[in-house]
């Protein structure tokens, strides 16, 4: 039996649709609402970085957040261009989860069939996870374009082995490191599929290029542009020469973010097993539509046998691994893992279409005999069809399965309708304890005068209070007096004040505090000599309580 006589992908021809229906889909979605969740935390740090010149961000990395360093640089050309709006800071998220959709719907297409693709991409650009990701100021929808991207040109590079296709993978893959070093765990899955198809053949793993042609590909070996053999061997060391790139430029970055790890996640916690049975929600953005996607998943692997194991593996390993890492070390957060949410949709894709196990024909695809090896498949004779009174599987009308299937993509979207709309309201998590930088911005806009001060407490906080008045209040915020060396000189993303707070008070008369957290009595929740200074020489005038913060003014 040839290595092809299994299932193949669909050949309905779909053509462009196929990807350019679910990236606009996505784009479309993500752009609803963009801008109307305040910038959070994460997105503050952001800012912070991408708006300083590029000898103090290459200073900031040094000193902390080295690995998102290559994300920064990027923002800082664009923020350059198109300003810090929230909606011009998280645009570049946007458009990388669209054309994260459209390559997903693409791979879908390679490796098992047009339909499959198309829902594949469908259902990736209803999920509240697209949304929240696609319309955040932070690296994550990069690097799951990169990953769908470094994916996609592999399959490619194992159909036809050539050179330029090689360097096209290498190039995605070392981006892909640049952007995220998480994702890089994507590359267990990759050594998986480029070990066995040095073993056995690309047939194992993925379809041949040319189903019209199988005779180039009866042995199961590789074949370049030229049509000679490429051994198991060559195809091996093809592929690990095309990560060198990426080993030379991460080695130095993993080296330098290895030693900021202690204050960069100090605030994770080590990884445990209901982190895992959690996993599913906490990706999708929703506990219902991450398990309906966990289900349909785990039928498309089923039903898509050896088929899958590039998707599955590219699902598995990565969460596998980081789990396991995050037993030891604090690296276990949820999002770090948002690019491996593509291929659980390819998963689901496959189910949806349809996808027949081994031995049968997918829907829309033209029976065929099984043929020996070197010879060329014929079609079904459709006397023998009527002779034996069976119908050829898979051969259902394709407008009623599309019709279910995308029924099915729909009640996604449906289901995740609420958490579509929260996190358009806030990207904090829980939603259910945002921070109102904003509303805190705008009670000292409405209440300062010349002369004011203004001090945060703590300082040191992972909720940035200080940056969120500063992105909304701009050249209206008032003098940060305790500050004797701001984030940028200091390079860093917190700002260092004075020893004697008492001494750097003298001469102001009102001063604006912000303190994390509701506080009945803001002034008394600041420790240590700032908190003494401000009790001895001022009293509470008015206290604001807003959502995750309390604004007070005081008055000596």
């Amino acid at each position: 039996m040839s290595a092809f006589a299994g299932p193949a992908p669909s050949r309905a021809r779909l053509g462009w649709p196929v990807w350019v229906v679910p990236g606009l889909l996505t784009l479309g979605i993500t752009l609803v609402g963009i801008g109307h969740a305040q910038p959070w935390r994460d997105e503050l740090a952001t800012w912070s970085a991408a708006t300083r010149p590029l000898p103090d961000l290459l200073r900031l990395t040094r000193v902390i957040d080295a690995a998102t360093g290559p994300y920064y640089a990027l923002m800082h050309g664009w923020t350059a261009l198109v300003g810090t709006s929230p909606t011009a800071l998280r645009l570049p998220s946007a458009l990388a989860m669209a054309a994260a959709a459209a390559l997903t719907a693409r791979l879908g297409a390679r490796l098992v069939g047009d339909r499959a693709g198309l829902l594949a991409g469908l259902l990736f650009a209803v999920l509240p996870a697209t949304s929240r990701y696609g319309q955040e100021a932070r690296p994550y929808a990069l690097a799951t374009l990169l990953a769908v991207l470094a994916t996609l040109l592999l399959v490619d590079a194992l159909r036809r082995p050539t050179w330029r296709r090689w360097a096209g993978y290498a190039l995605a893959v070392a981006a892909l490191a640049l952007v995220h070093l998480i994702a890089l765990t994507l590359l267990a899955a990759h050594a998986v599929v480029v070990l066995l198809a040095a073993a056995r053949g690309p047939a194992t793993v993925v379809d041949p290029p040319d189903r019209s042609r199988p005779e180039r590909f009866a042995a199961g070996a590789a074949r370049d542009a030229r049509g000679a053999p490429v051994s198991g061997r060559r195809l091996l060391a093809r592929w690990l020469l095309a990560l060198v790139p990426a080993v030379v430029l991460i080695t130095p970055l993993a080296l330098v973010a290895r030693g900021q790890r202690g204050r960069q996640l100090d605030w994770v916690d080590p990884a445990r097993l209901p982190d895992l049975a959690a996993l599913p929600g906490g990706l999708a953005q929703s506990g219902v539509v991450g398990g309906f996607l966990l289900a349909l998943a785990a039928l498309g692997a089923v039903r898509l046998g050896r088929r899958a194991l590039l998707p599955a593996a590219a699902v598995l390993l990565p969460v596998l691994l980081l789990f396991a890492a995050g037993t030891v070390v604090p690296l276990w957060v949820t999002r770090y893992l948002v690019f491996t949410v593509p291929f659980a949709c390819l998963l689901a894709g496959a189910a949806l279409a349809g996808t027949t196990p081994t031995g049968a024909t997918p829907a829309g695809a033209t029976p065929t005999e099984a043929t020996p090896a070197g010879t060329t498949p014929t079609r079904a004779s459709p006397a023998r069809t009527a002779v034996s009174g069976t119908k050829p599987t898979g051969t259902a009308p394709a407008g009623a399965g599309l019709g279910a299937a995308l029924a099915l993509v729909a009640l996604a979207g449906l289901l995740g309708l609420p958490d579509q709309a929260a996190l358009r309201r806030t990207h904090e998590w829980p939603r259910g304890a945002p921070v109102d930088y904003t509303g805190a911005a705008r009670v000292i806009a409405a209440g300062e005068r010349p002369g004011d001060a203004i001090v945060y407490s703590p300082r040191d906080s992972w909720l940035f209070p200080d940056l969120g008045m500063a992105y909304h209040l701009g050249s209206r915020l008032p003098r940060d007096v305790l500050v004797v060396r701001d984030q940028r000189q200091g390079a860093d993303l917190w700002a260092t004040e004075c020893d004697a707070p008492a001494r750097c008070l003298a001469g102001v008369d009102r001063v604006w505090l912000v303190v994390t957290g509701r506080r009945a009595d803001p002034l008394a929740a600041v420790p240590g000599a700032k908190g003494a200074a401000l009790r001895d020489g001022f009293t509470v005038r008015q206290v604001w309580p807003r959502p995750g913060l309390t604004v007070a003014l005081l008055a000596r």
